[in-house]
């Protein structure tokens, strides 16, 4: 009896590390969920000038002549990018890798707004998301097609079919780790 105590007092003290982890990172997610409409409005203290010079870089707005233009434009692909991040690293249910798709997407777009030849943004960038597609959707079908064949031939639920193929890293790092 006296053993059991030592190893339930440990499990308890790591489970309650781990809370105090899960609790900061999601007091800075939700932080940064409830700002972002004044970050997106960041935008609006880049003067409207073609060189935007700070004591950190300058940027030369090269086709849009015009900073503050070229960062509207990025504040209007690089908050929806996070807001999509943050959905990927923290969905729970099997389907989660099509959101993949909008990341690479925005990401593409992102590069294409610092392009020198600024005549094509946003123009094909479907082409450059097909080697995506490709992976995502197939393998999303092959799991969903699993997950049918389990259920037929099985006596579970659509929910326990979920859960047997939710991927449960331990923390965040091991969630990043598990794509690369």
């Amino acid at each position: 009896m006296s053993n059991k105590k030592p190893k339930l007092k440990n499990l308890k003290t790591r489970l309650q590390g781990s809370d105090k982890s899960v609790i900061i990172v999601g007091s800075i997610i939700a932080t940064f969920i409830a700002t972002s409409p004044y970050l997106f409005y960041l935008y609006e203290s880049v003067p409207n000038t073609e060189t935007w010079e700070t004591f950190l870089f300058t940027y030369k707005s090269v086709g849009y002549h015009d900073a503050n233009v070229v960062m509207w434009l990025l504040t209007g692909k690089l908050i929806p990018l996070i807001f999509l991040l943050i959905w990927f690293l923290t969905c729970r249910h099997w389907w989660y890798h099509t959101i993949l798709v909008p990341i690479a997407m925005y990401i593409y777009q992102v590069f294409g707004l610092f392009n020198d030849d600024l005549s094509y943004i946003d123009e094909l960038q479907l082409i450059y998301l097909v080697p995506v597609m490709a992976i995502v959707v197939p393998s999303i079908y092959l799991i969903r097609a699993k997950m049918f064949d389990r259920l037929n031939t099985a006596n579970k639920s659509f929910q326990e079919l979920e859960d047997e193929f939710m991927i449960k890293p331990t923390s965040l790092w091991g969630k990043i780790k598990q794509y690369f």
